[in-house]
């Protein structure tokens, strides 16, 4: 089945909750990944022209888990796979809480999931302002935030995740752009999509979405190629009963749940890949 012909079928899911038509045909404005609306041309720049605001104005949260081989004759299990919400808070809202959830972590207790799919790094950056977070916005191609970079080299996968219009997506009002370089992550993940009743879009038909630019920190991994979701402003608010920074961390939704349940699989089936391998 053709991805035209899966977006078809799960049209009728979607007009379930929301209602409007394919808009494949309209005019999309410029999306984020442009990086025609920045102000900044790079993290760095942001970090030196914001000195002194960083946990104001915007904040930085990682987590590196800790992995220990000790052993000479034995081989122990590293990470493969980081999480990355590059434009979190109030920049494309709801990019942290999925971010923090997908990684196995409950998004306001921080608790980890007990689903069976273990826990992945995480990094996001985020907006702290009441107002006017889109100017915090880096375009992906322009981030060179040190931790997120190293992160991203030492993975085998990032999944990184986006907010965009679906007059940008080209889609109908909730649906999810699945990007990046690795054509066997948009496979798995569009598979759980269909699973869960997602619609989704292939990046390679929204190219300002793609996620295929290798200075992408999607696409910085080691094995240079990695997955992207752009989740339209109405999939993401579905996503929470209290659509506030305060209040989205314990208000999430089924769709929520499912959208992360999505994911999670899809990373685990990736990571059973034999690309999956240091030697």
């Amino acid at each position: 089945m053709t991805s035209t012909s899966r977006r078809t079928v799960l049209t009728a899911l979607a007009t379930a909750a929301v209602s409007g038509p394919l808009l494949g045909s309209l005019t999309a404005t410029d999306a984020h990944a442009t990086g025609d609306l920045d102000i900044y041309t790079s993290n760095t720049d942001l970090y030196k022209k914001l000195a002194g605001q960083e946990g104001v104005e915007f904040a930085r949260r990682y987590r590196r888990h800790e992995y220990v081989d000790h052993s000479v004759p034995q081989r122990f299990p590293y990470n493969r796979t980081t999480v990355m919400a590059l434009h979190g808070g109030g920049i494309e809202t709801g990019t942290s809480e999925l971010c923090l959830a997908i990684a196995g972590y409950h998004p306001a207790t921080l608790a980890p999931l007990t689903d069976g799919h273990g826990v992945f790094d995480y990094w996001m950056f985020e907006g702290l302002r009441s107002s006017g977070n889109r100017d915090l916005h880096v375009t992906a191609k322009n981030c060179d935030d040190h931790v997120a970079l190293s992160m991203a080299a030492s993975s085998l996968n990032v999944l990184s995740l986006h907010g965009c219009t679906a007059a940008q997506a080209g889609t109908v009002p909730q649906a999810v752009v699945v990007g990046g370089l690795n054509t066997r992550f948009k496979t798995l993940l569009k598979a759980e999509f269909d699973a869960v009743g997602i619609a989704w879009r292939d990046g390679d038909e929204v190219p300002d979405l793609a996620g295929v630019n290798p200075a992408n920190p999607v696409n910085r991994t080691m094995l240079d190629k990695g997955g992207q979701l752009e989740l339209t402003t109405e999939l993401r608010a579905a996503m929470f009963t209290v659509n506030t920074r305060a209040g989205r961390a314990g208000s999430t939704t089924p769709v929520f749940d499912r959208f992360v349940g999505a994911c999670r699989a899809a990373i685990t089936e990736l990571e059973k890949g034999t690309d999956q391998v240091v030697l």
